[in-house]
């Protein structure tokens, strides 16, 4: 028995159960990552958070009924981590985009994928096999749904709601 508790300590240490908190303005919220459908991505974001990167950050274009998009630290939507190289798709055909599903944004190019993320407010089968999914809400999407809304039809956000603090934790 000790030897199987002994060995059972150090899964854990490697964070095999971590989860993204993001504190927001209205609460935090709470995404299990997940490392078997996307792990270049996971990973991805893990560094940015340890860096801090996302930290005060703003949710930049955000649409009603669709999804909340974050992570350019310029907040125009073009911006991203510029000293890490874009990373290769990681579609897949375990999830769908549904409310709460966390996607990694991108240009028109299916690898081009860098920093920028979006939490979905609702369905979008559009977006199945089109984009990245790493990560699920699993508590506090009333958080999300407080988000500050952008202009009708682009999502533009003036004066846009921002990401005060991305952590990591063991579960």
């Amino acid at each position: 028995m000790a030897a199987t508790s002994s060995l059972a300590a150090p899964a854990l240490a490697q964070g095999a159960e971590e989860r993204l908190l993001l504190d927001l303005k209205d609460g935090t919220v709470t995404i299990q990552f997940l490392p078997d459908v996307a792990p270049k991505h996971v990973e991805r974001i893990k560094l940015l958070v340890r860096r801090g990167f996302y930290d005060g950050t703003p949710f930049h274009r955000v649409i009603e009924g669709f999804m909340a998009q974050g992570g350019d630290p310029t907040g125009t939507g073009t911006g991203g981590a510029r000293d890490l190289p874009d990373l290769p798709s990681e579609f897949t055909n375990k999830y769908r985009f549904i409310r709460g599903t966390c996607g990694m944004a991108r240009s028109q190019n299916p690898n081009s994928a860098n920093s920028q993320f979006f939490i979905m407010f609702a369905p979008a089968p559009s977006l199945d096999n089109q984009y990245t999914i790493w990560g699920k809400v699993i508590a506090g999407m009333d958080a999300v749904d407080k988000i500050k809304r952008g202009a009708p039809g682009s999502g533009v956000v003036s004066g846009p709601d921002k990401l005060v603090r991305a952590r990591i934790v063991n579960a």
